[in-house]
């Protein structure tokens, strides 16, 4: 009976997880293609302005939901209820901080980079973040190196490279912009999933994302202050109607991916992430008429059995033993010794 419920446990979760990543994908697809067809010039090519439309709705639609189901934030309503000091405060402060300035420059540095390069380019390029999730993760103990993982890793790895280097027309600030991009995204979402899932605070995902939301606002609103000219002014009021709809759709994927990496992790996150991919290069090419190479097609589908080898791995070691094994047995049998 007990082995019954647990399979049943086991199928529910893997449901659960699936309608998750379905979710995430249509939504975050929807997102990134909304946000190239916005940021085209005539329509609202402001990438700081656009980033901080995103996390100052973020910040007040939580807050609305906050006040009026205050029991959607059960870690906001424990530290509420608890003692708190100034060493709580401190702590909470000395995550959040660098938490919002990795989300921060990942938004803008990422929105910025479609002003120079396709859409296509710039998922080919985020196939890379599997090593980078990776390698942080291992770093703070929530992953462990295996013979069998790095060899996946590094499949991925070569596969993504192959997409990059094969771009048509390959822009040099693109490039730089996304992979910084890429470091702040997967720094937050590494010190997140610690922070939910490993560190004292155990928060929630809808508070964990409240918390951050504002103190990733502070710097996105100065440089919007510092950069914005009456052209912001004028396209946010010729297109406030698309705009609002655009930082609605951020909202909801920004709490959707804190579910995630809080309900999987951080890597089965950027995995579902690869995945996700396919959807957004298939929708850029038909819809906006990017350019995709050979080369590209070729580098991809290395990434994507990579993945599959990655999560072969993660599902059936078993089947990987060989490779593990191999650091503890010589490859070449030593000659046996004479009498």
């Amino acid at each position: 009976m007990a082995e019954l419920d647990q399979i049943e446990q086991k199928r529910f979760g893997l449901a659960k997880t699936m309608m998750l990543a379905t979710a995430y994908i249509l939504v975050s697809a929807g997102l990134i293609n909304f946000n190239k067809y916005l940021m085209t010039k005539g329509r609202f090519p402001h990438a700081v302005a656009l980033t901080t439309c995103h996390m100052l709705s973020s910040w007040v639609c939580l807050l609305v939901l906050y006040y009026v189901k205050p029991d959607f934030f059960p870690s906001m309503e424990k530290r509420k209820s608890g003692p708190v000091c100034l060493g709580v405060v401190c702590d909470f402060g000395k995550y959040f901080l660098p938490l919002g300035a990795f989300f921060a420059s990942g938004l803008f540095l990422g929105n910025l980079a479609y002003l120079y390069s396709s859409v296509p380019f710039l998922q080919f390029m985020k196939e890379a973040n599997v090593v980078l999730v990776f390698g942080l993760s291992a770093i703070v103990g929530m992953q462990t190196f295996t013979r069998a993982r790095v060899v996946a890793l590094i499949w991925i790895l070569a596969g993504a490279t192959m997409s990059v280097s094969g771009e048509i027309q390959f822009v040099l600030m693109g490039f730089l912009l996304q992979a910084v991009s890429q470091l702040g995204e997967c720094c937050k979402n590494v010190l997140g999933e610690w922070m939910m899932t490993r560190s004292s605070f155990r928060l929630d995902p809808l508070t964990y994302t409240l918390s951050m939301a504002p103190v990733a606002l502070v710097p996105l609103a100065i440089g919007t202050l510092m950069t914005a000219d009456s052209a912001v002014f004028a396209d946010f009021l010729q297109h406030w109607h698309l705009i609002l709809a655009n930082a609605l759709m951020a909202v909801v994927l920004n709490v959707m991916i804190s579910i995630f990496i809080r309900g999987c992790s951080a890597m089965a996150f950027i995995l579902t992430g690869l995945c996700k991919d396919i959807f957004i290069v298939i929708v850029s090419a038909v819809a906006f008429g990017d350019q995709i190479s050979l080369q590209q097609i070729v580098g991809f589908m290395i990434c994507l059995t990579g993945i599959a080898a990655w999560s072969s791995i993660k599902l059936k070691p078993d089947l990987w033993t060989f490779l593990d094994s191999a650091e503890k047995k010589p490859l070449v049998p030593p000659a046996p010794r004479e009498p």
